[in-house]
């Protein structure tokens, strides 16, 4: 029996979801299907397991999925792998957008959406090897570099099977006692915000599983023992299909608390809201980005703060908990901008936070903009993670985004604000403020030199440079050595 390995390699640094390492669902759906197809599949999330390479020597195929803050991790897995003698097929979004540097890397690399790709090089690999027909795939030919054609988009989401969390059974997390099962209902997107990079790789039509589909994979789990975590960008993009959702979920008797993203504008529908909430809704993650309105004509959120401050009252009075998601660095954000965005944050009384920094993701309408404008400091990957300052802003120094960062999180996480929650009997909102203020604290510690870096770099900050952070030859109090 042949044997496939896939791997989602681990993150360099400390973020926001440190706590709740929830893997990425691409490499569960295409476990699904090689196992349907016969083959013995392995499932390793970096995060959670460590590899071992003497096992991956048994795998014919050794799959890589990789956003662009674990691409050097990826890389350096996928080389060693070749320099065993294992072939490497890597996906996910940095390279869909990057192939040919993944490429230098990688046997094949499959662009996009990956489950008709997937099969269709398999049914190659199987027989002729004959790749010239494998929609989606980049390879090294005879006759130079190939970029086969896009197929189009799987349209109805029915046919591609649920991820096969058996997998990784031992891996899953935990929320109060709860195994936490991820699902997620639809692709796409038609918002088309210019940091982001989920139109390039989903498309911009949203297409959907069917509520009968959805249903009967919730009827698998045990509510007494799991959360659910549906993964969709936007829950509610279909109203009336997920009011239909909800009120079998409802009449079902299904006792799940479950959290999802959505946007400001579900609050506009009470009768939503209202459902949601009996359905078991526990949380609801909104990406708020911004409470200056320029950022948000400038990232084209199609949203405003009297929309966000509405959103946040009709939930509140639902008591449906809400995680406040905040960006800084467009080029309307200011420092000032940046501290009334705190001030919302605390007066609206979010049950959590997190404050990220702007990050140019290739695939994305910013990073075409910053990469034309010769902008971007840093190209080292591992720094994309939202946590770290790698490009110029044009209304902050570069040291004042990335401390703007760490003292949002600071003021957000106080003592005070925690002690306020304590007295109202909030524990899971102490409970979570706990942690973010200790890793707000040891990120510091951990990047004491990439900060102390970003410092020396802002007085130069209006200059055209670019620096590699791992091209660092020494750094201490008195002198600091870098490339450029």
């Amino acid at each position: 029996m042949p044997k496939i390995t896939f791997i989602e390699p681990k993150a360099p640094n400390l973020h926001i979801f440190s706590m709740f390492k929830l893997p990425r669902l691409g490499s569960l759906i295409l476990g699904a299907m090689m196992k349907d197809r016969g083959w013995q599949v392995d499932v390793i999330v970096e995060e959670k397991r460590e590899i071992d390479f003497e096992l991956l020597k048994e795998s014919e195929l050794v799959a890589i999925s990789t956003i662009t803050s674990t691409a050097p991790r990826a890389y350096a897995i996928a080389d060693r792998v070749r320099d065993e003698g294992g072939t490497v097929l890597m996906g996910g979004p940095h390279v869909t957008f990057l192939t040919d540097e993944a490429l230098d890397h990688a046997d094949f690399v499959i662009r996009g959406e990956g489950e008709q790709a997937l099969m269709e090089f398999v049914d190659a690999w199987e027989s002729d090897m004959d790749f010239s027909q494998v929609s989606n795939l980049s390879y090294h030919s005879p006759y130079g570099t190939a970029h086969n054609p896009f197929a189009c988009h799987v349209a109805n989401l029915d046919v591609i099977p649920f991820a096969d969390l058996s997998l990784i059974k031992k891996q899953m997390n935990r929320v109060a006692g709860k195994m936490i099962i991820p699902m997620q209902l639809s692709r796409g997107c038609p918002f088309d915000c210019s940091f982001c990079s989920v139109t390039g790789m989903f498309g911009k039509k949203y297409r959907y599983r069917s509520n009968e589909s959805i249903l009967d994979q919730l009827a698998r789990y045990d509510s007494r023992k799991n959360f659910i975590f549906f993964y969709d960008d936007n829950f509610a993009a279909n109203p009336k299909r997920t009011k239909e959702l909800l009120r079998e979920m409802i009449s079902r008797g299904f006792k799940f608390k479950w959290s999802t993203q959505v946007r400001v504008d579900i609050a506009r529908d009470l009768d939503l809201v209202r459902l949601m909430k009996q359905a078991g809704c526990h949380t609801l993650f909104i990406g708020f980005e911004s409470v200056n309105p320029d950022s948000l004509e400038e990232m084209k959120k199609k949203q405003t703060v009297s929309d966000m401050l509405k959103a946040v009252k009709v939930l509140r009075k639902q008591k449906i908990n809400v995680h406040g998601m905040f960006v800084y660095g467009f080029d309307h954000d200011t420092v000032k901008s940046a501290r009334d965005t705190v001030k919302f944050a605390k007066q609206a009384k979010l049950m959590s936070a997190q404050f990220l920094i702007l990050t140019p993701l290739p695939g994305s309408e910013f990073y075409n903009t910053l990469d034309a404008e010769r902008r971007i400091l840093f190209k080292d990957w591992s720094l994309y993670d939202a946590h770290h300052a790698v490009f110029k802003p044009k209304n902050m120094t570069l040291s004042e985004l990335q401390q703007m960062q760490i003292y949002s999180h600071r003021a957000f996480y106080s003592p005070l604000q925690t002690l306020f929650k304590f007295f109202h009997a909030k524990w899971e909102d102490v409970g979570l403020a706990h942690y973010a203020r200790r890793l707000n604290i040891l990120w510091q510690k951990r990047n004491l030199k990439f900060v102390k870096v970003i410092d020396l770099l802002t007085p130069n900050a209006d200059a055209d440079i670019k620096v590699e952070y791992k091209t660092i030859i020494q750094l201490d109090k008195k002198k600091t050595i870098f490339n450029t």
